[in-house]
């Protein structure tokens, strides 16, 4: 079972604990031997769902968007980013080289594309920009892959 992961970034300590929370419940319900995350690892739900994945058991398959990618992403955020890739079993790349809106949305169709399921760590509310939690949503809808929305209740992005 290759599961898939989008969600919002910069979540408060508050509600990373929740949600983490609520993505171990999740892992919990695999067969961690059929279990295959597929993340794009941002810092955030990418990266805790992959982490839980593996603490599982399961495996990591991982989309990176764009050559400057990891670049892109908070300094402090680089040591996971690394220690994840690493583990990964598969690495997929959208061939593209700017970390832009439009790649992240491309390693986020491809993302789709692999999986069986999408999580998505999301409030319901639309995409803060172009390639958001709101629009990975809405194309996994328009393809046909069930979505299981994670959003702790009453939390605030």
């Amino acid at each position: 079972m290759k599961v898939g992961i989008t969600g919002h970034r910069g979540l408060s300590t508050d509600v990373e604990a929740q949600v983490r929370a609520l993505l171990a419940a999740r892992v919990e319900g695999y067969d961690p031997a059929e279990l295959v995350a597929v993340s794009c690892i941002a810092d955030g739900p990418d990266a805790w769902f992959a982490e839980a994945v593996l603490a599982r058991g399961g495996r990591l398959e991982v989309v990176v968007p764009a050559a400057e990618y990891r670049a892109g992403l908070p300094g402090w955020h680089h040591p996971v980013y690394d220690r994840l890739l690493a583990h990964a079993a598969e690495v997929h790349h959208t061939g593209l080289t700017e970390s832009t809106s439009e790649a992240h949305q491309a390693g986020s169709e491809i993302l789709v594309g692999l999986v069986d399921e999408l999580i998505a760590v999301w409030d319901g509310k639309p995409a803060r920009g172009y390639g958001g939690t709101a629009d990975v949503v809405a194309y996994a809808e328009r393809t046909g892959v069930p979505v299981r929305v994670l959003w702790p209740e009453g939390a605030a992005r």
